[in-house]
Order: structure tokens, then C-alpha cells, then sequence
């Protein structure tokens, strides 16, 4: 909320906030623009997405390109733009509570963070369906693997526990950590796509419809523009940490060269798993499409190395 008195010293510019004094006191100022292209794409570019909106079909691109086009470009422009003219430490809470006043400010800010802890568990639960398929494959082969509800439990607070761990950690420490993630993890997405050409150059066919009616819009796979958005979503995350940040042109970069890296991983993505993995199987599993899509085309090896990496990537929200 506002404040009129400083807990520093001199008066408050009136409307000023009181994280806008206290906070560029206390925090160092350790993020550089690699520092927050990792953190953007940490936060955005949820691997996964790339398969769950290939039952789409060839269409899925099509609502990529408008997300990109009617969502990403315009929210990294925006956010661009009030991250330079406020750059203080709490991003949307910040800019709503200047714009609208401190109901819609604490409003915003809520809402950004309530969904967060739902998604500790969400990754919780997305880990145990990438271990489970990890030990599907051969040398292990094991049939309905973690089945029992307790064995998925102890694994969904193993990674919050972990994920705890991380967050007391040195910010320093911790951001060398998800710079390293950050590189292993745009690895495995190119060999999604690879897999996806291997395939291709293999002789095989498309496992999917790719002909010109397959790319048309229409109710029946409206939805899945929806979460195409949902899969944008968190382009101001990184500012959240505003004072942080070493130089102003930090902020241009990320949003720049982060927004490049979302949009081509998410279309590499995709194009991997509907290539290789046919959508209208029994066997599909939105979830776990794209390494299928490897395992099929490039063997369980590299299937497992990428099954490795994505679960390590997990913790990293």
C-alpha cells in the first residue's frame, strides 16, 4: 500500500510504495540479461505444453503463431514499456496498484501468486508421470510403474521439499544453477526437433495430417487457443524481481531474445511429438507425446537422457 512517511529517513513521494524505498536498500543487484532470458523461459516455456495442444492437429500451429501474434509480442511489448517506467521489486502489483489503486494492485498481485502454489504440486505430479515413463523404458521395462497412490505422494513432496531447498539457497547460487538448466533444457528441446526430422529424412511418413485442410480453425479446436495463452503465460514474471536487475537494458533484452526462444521451442516442440507420435492412438499421452516422439525416432537411450532432463527442468518452477 501507499505510504506519506519513510521508514528511511526522508518523506515518501507521494503515491510512492513502500517496497519502492525498502527494497533497492537491501537487494543486491546480481541479474544480468542472460540471467533473465533464463528465468523468462524457465517460466514460460513449459515443455509439455508442446504436446498437450497437439490434438489440435495441424492447426495447433496456427493457434501458436496467433498467441504469439495476439498475446506474447503485445504482453513483451507492454511489459517492456512499465517495466522501464517502474522498475521496482513486484512487477504487477506494482504497475496495477499505480494505475488503479491498492485494492486492484493487491488484486493482481494475489492473483499472479495464488496460482504458483497450485503449481508446486502440479509439477509434483507431472514429475511422477515422467518418472513413470522413464522406467517404462528398457534396460528397466517395469509394467504400471509407481502405481500406488503413497508412492506418487512421497514424490510430489519430494520436489516440494527440494524446491524449498533451492529457495534458501543463495540467489546467486540458485540462478547459476537454472542458467545451467536453462542450457541442458534448450538441448533436449532441439533433439525433440531433431527426432521430428530424423524421422522425416528416415523415410517415414507424417504420423499426423499435415494436408491444407488440416491447418482450418473452427469450433471444434477453438479451446486450444485458450491454452495456447495459458501456455504464454508469466512474461512479467521475471521483473518480480525489479531491483535486482545490474542495467536497465536487461529488461529490453530478455523480453526480446526470451520471447524468440519461447516461440521457436514451443513450434519445435510441437512439430517433434505430431510428426512422430500419431494423436488419435490409443496409446497417446498428451503428456508424455514428446518423448515418445524421441524414443521412436532416435531410440530409448536418448528418449531417457530427455526424460532426465525435463524432470530435473521441473524443479526449476
Amino acid at each position: 500500500m501507499a505510504t506519506t512517511t519513510s521508514t528511511v529517513g526522508a518523506p515518501a513521494r507521494p503515491g510512492e510504495l513502500l517496497s519502492e524505498r525498502i527494497a533497492p536498500g537491501i537487494l543486491p543487484k546480481v541479474l544480468g540479461p542472460f540471467d533473465m532470458v533464463a528465468i523468462f523461459v524457465a517460466i514460460v516455456l513449459f515443455a509439455v505444453q508442446g504436446s498437450v495442444v497437439q490434438p489440435a492437429g495441424a492447426s495447433a500451429f496456427v493457434y501458436w503463431i496467433l498467441g504469439f501474434l495476439t498475446f506474447l509480442i503485445p504482453g513483451a511489448i507492454v511489459t517492456g514499456q512499465l517495466g522501464l517506467m517502474f522498475p521496482g521489486e513486484g512487477s504487477i502489483y506494482v504497475w496495477t496498484n499505480k494505475a488503479l489503486g491498492s485494492f486492484w494492485g493487491f488484486f493482481a498481485g494475489f492473483c499472479a501468486w495464488w496460482p504458483g502454489t497450485l503449481v508446486m504440486v502440479a509439477t509434483g505430479v507431472l514429475v511422477v508421470n515422467l518418472l513413470q515413463f522413464l522406467v517404462s523404458l528398457p534396460p528397466f521395462n517395469v509394467q504400471n510403474p509407481l502405481s500406488a497412490l503413497w508412492q506418487q505422494g512421497v514424490i510430489i513432496l519430494a520436489v516440494i521439499w527440494f524446491s524449498s531447498l533451492l529457495s534458501i539457497m543463495r540467489f546467486r547460487a540458485t540462478q547459476n544453477l537454472v542458467n545451467g538448466v536453462f542450457v541442458i533444457y534448450g538441448a533436449a528441446i532441439l533433439t525433440v526437433g531433431l527426432a521430428g526430422l530424423a524421422w522425416l529424412l528416415g523415410g517415414h511418413p507424417a504420423a499426423n495430417d499435415f494436408s491444407r485442410s488440416a491447418f482450418g480453425l473452427n469450433s471444434n479446436n477453438a479451446t486450444f487457443y485458450g491454452l495456447v495463452i495459458l501456455a504464454l503465460l508469466g512474461i512479467e514474471v521475471p521483473l518480480n524481481m525489479g531491483v535486482e536487475i545490474k542495467e536497465r537494458k536487461a529488461i529490453t533484452s530478455y523480453l526480446l531474445w526470451g520471447s524468440i526462444v519461447v516461440m521457436v521451442g514451443y513450434l519445435v516442440l510441437t512439430f517433434g511429438a505430431m510428426v512422430v507420435v500419431k494423436t488419435n492412438s490409443p496409446s497417446f499421452n498428451s503428456t508424455t507425446a514428446i518423448l515418445s516422439a524421441v524414443q521412436t525416432s532416435l531410440g530409448a537411450f536418448v528418449a531417457g537422457l530427455v526424460t532426465l532432463v525435463k524432470t530435473r527442468c521441473s524443479f526449476r518452477r
